[in-house]
């Protein structure tokens, strides 16, 4: 559950979210030659275009030298992000791949896919035209990027923040002349969100920077965020009169999905191929649900077993340590079973997720960028219940976060999942992979882990009746997890392909994918700005043919162990470019 909305939002905008992913240097050929040549075209893109275009994201990835800017959302400015975009597109599509090394071959169709990517998004999906939420979110993440990590003295990134802030207000400017009859959903989203916003520089940014004793610093960035927080909130007065004309179409169509998910993923399976695969995992583990609730209670339904598992969370107050809880046993697991190799053994920092960001994420791992050698800490962020909220939503929310989810939420976000991911990725030196990755290949990573450590032994600890139970509950937490993404695999391609409304997304989440509705309501409001988040399920499957295809050649040879490692080598590359290192093929990832 890595991609908040906002993170979503502001990954759109600025033309892909920056994630750590490499390969050694071992695997890098020598300076010089057609490699040289194409990495120094590389390092032009980044260094002359995308990092000063995209000072947020630069900031994100640990490079620090664009902290005081913001991003220009001007008409001007995206038509000068288009006529460089196309230009570098054709640079590097004109650079020959036969001569070059396999890994640097692997990047040049990487690099050039998220140019086209970017393309994609400023000329037909066109957030900046569409989205409220582009704007007002992402001053509040380029703002909390200076404030989440300490990469410098309070008092020099306060001053960074100070000229970002300046430069907000404009943003929200630049969104009157932009946006052009958005979607209802969008603007709702917005909405919804920006009390969050509104809250978070009024209250955390400045406790954030309360240790700034510079009284000067001080006095300018009560201005500057004072004129912010103004800004946000004549934002939200027009947003409210702009939703009554919301009337746009939140839908990408068949052409456009399709098309981001080769640029995204490196998939072209039509799209009748790809529903047809994700009912077939949906259905499967419909009956592996049920099989394991008969087990458990034969004598009840398997939605009877599930209102039963929903019951048995903590309570709000203790929802934190209850996912501190499960972080020794697993790590113990990895360690004893040979599952993969955890590079360090330092833990992340569990806190609550930021009040600007739950309005679309139950949990989410915040590592820092691979660029950042100062603030190195990564969160684990957990979602809470608010204290506004009545009985009947705190329990509809909290059902989610029964005790073998959060099992199995802790696996996909720590251990051996994206916590685990980030450490590996950390220590490899490629700048492409760095900046650029695949969500069917991060996401699905951490997915593919969920069933892999229950299929591995996790949880069956003995062959008593209760240790029995135990690790049956523990399978039906996977398997609800499971379903949540198999529906999202489905209803991502039915409703932007006009084959299902907004509330027959929210009903099926709750019919299909066995959740609350309350869960199916945030699940669907996600899945109109991230489109393509059934990357999920894709790249768990994909990992899966991977594993079961290098088994079949390697025989006994075949060690789970170094096979996630050789994995996680690659870096956050689409499954396709893993599959050609690790098997030196192209055939087929699904």
């Amino acid at each position: 559950m890595v991609h908040p909305l906002w993170r979503v939002c502001v990954g759109v905008l600025l033309g892909g979210l920056a994630a750590a992913g490499a390969r050694g240097d071992q695997a890098i050929s020598a300076a010089g030659g057609a490699d040289g040549a194409f990495r120094a075209l590389a390092d032009d893109y980044f260094d002359s275009y995308y990092l000063p275009t995209n000072p947020s994201t630069a900031t994100e990835l640990g490079i620090h030298r664009y902290d005081a800017q913001f991003e220009d959302l001007s008409q001007a400015a995206l038509l000068r992000e288009i006529a460089a975009l196309k230009g570098y597109a054709a640079k590097v599509a004109a650079v020959d791949p036969a001569p070059l090394s396999e890994p640097v071959r692997a990047d040049r169709a990487l690099l050039l896919a998220s140019i086209q990517s970017a393309l994609l998004t400023d000329e037909q999906i066109r957030p900046l035209e569409k989205n409220p939420d582009v704007y007002s979110s992402s001053i509040t993440a380029s703002a909390y990027l200076l404030a989440q990590r300490d990469f410098a003295p309070p008092n020099e990134r306060l001053r960074a923040l100070i000229s970002r802030e300046k430069q907000m207000p404009a943003a929200l400017q630049f969104a009157r002349q932009n946006l052009r009859n958005p979607p209802h959903i969008f603007t709702s989203i917005a909405l919804e969100q920006l009390p969050g916003d509104v809250g978070f520089f009024e209250h955390d940014l400045p406790l954030a920077f309360a240790k700034a004793d510079d009284a000067g610093l001080q006095q300018q960035f009560a201005v500057a965020n004072g004129a912010v927080i103004a800004a946000l909130r004549d934002y939200q007065h027009w947003l409210e009169q702009l939703l009554r004309r919301s009337h746009g179409d939140f839908r990408l169509g068949a052409k456009v999905f399709a098309d981001k998910l080769r640029y995204d993923e490196m998939v072209d399976t039509p799209l009748p191929q790809l529903l047809a695969i994700g009912l077939a995992d949906l259905h499967s583990n419909q009956q592996h649900f049920a099989r394991v609730a008969k087990q458990l209670e034969p004598d009840k339904t398997a939605r009877e077993v599930l209102a039963e598992l929903a019951l048995d969370h903590p309570a709000p107050a203790d929802l934190l340590p209850a996912f501190k809880a499960t972080f020794d046993g697993l790590v113990s697991f990895i360690d004893a079973h040979h599952i993969v190799t955890v590079p360090a053994s330092t833990l992340p920092i569990l806190r609550e997720t930021p009040a600007f960001m739950r309005a679309t994420t139950f949990a989410s791992m915040d590592s820092p960028g691979p660029f950042e050698t100062t603030a190195t800490e990564a969160y684990f962020n957990v979602t809470p219940t608010e204290p506004d909220w009545n009985a009947e939503r705190v329990a509809g929310f909290m059902a989610q976060f029964n005790y073998p989810v959060i099992s199995n939420v802790t696996v996909h976000e720590a251990f051996p999942g994206h916590y685990v991911q980030f450490l590996w990725f950390k220590q490899f030196h490629d700048r492409v992979r760095q900046i650029i990755y695949a969500n069917s290949n991060v996401e699905g990573w951490a997915h593919y882990c969920e069933q892999m450590m229950l299929d591995e032994g996790f949880g069956q600890t003995g062959s008593s009746a209760a240790e029995q139970r135990a690790a049956a509950r523990l399978r039906l937490g996977q398997l609800q997890d499971a379903l949540l993404r198999d529906a999202r695999f489905i209803v991502s391609i039915q409703m932007h392909t006009g084959k299902m409304s907004i509330d027959q997304a929210v009903q099926y989440f709750v019919r299909e994918g066995y959740q609350s509705k309350e869960v199916g309501l945030v699940e669907t409001q996600r899945g109109t700005g991230d489109p393509t988040y059934l990357y999920y399920t894709l790249g768990k499957l994909q990992i899966m043919k991977l594993r079961a295809d290098l088994k079949a050649r390697e025989g006994e040879a075949f060690s789970l162990q170094s096979f996630h490692d050789q994995f996680l080598q690659q870096g956050g590359v689409p499954i396709k470019l893993v599959r050609r290192a690790m098997l030196q093929d192209d055939s087929p990832t699904l």
